[in-house]
């Protein structure tokens, strides 16, 4: 089931650098979701989110390759794992699974 990507909206570009810095739970959120509701696509390139800096009325797309979608879930789980979401926990795992299976 593909989603329609996450928006964040932000005063500033240095906001939402604060937001990655401080590993925004959100941001985590945003990317596995996205993910996960791309697991069977096709595409090379992914829409993650987008990042719309008010000051500067431009909006930031954010994209991810679909070869680093595991690795990528992999370092967002132990995000989840601190803050003991662990149904997240077992989504992101099966995601995992599907995409580290052996092509047929």
């Amino acid at each position: 089931m593909k989603m329609k990507p996450t928006e964040f909206k932000v005063d500033n570009m240095e906001q939402f650098q604060d937001m990655v810095t401080s590993k925004d739970i959100n941001i985590s959120k945003a990317i596995v979701n996205a993910i996960i509701g791309n697991l069977k696509t096709r595409k090379k390139f992914i829409h993650m989110l987008s990042i719309k800096c008010m000051d500067e009325n431009t909006t930031f797309d954010i994209t991810l390759e679909r070869s680093h979608f595991a690795d990528t879930l992999k370092e967002n789980l132990k995000y989840f794992e601190a803050g003991e979401w662990y149904e997240e926990c077992s989504k992101i795992n099966k995601a995992i699974g599907v995409l580290n299976k052996p092509k047929t």
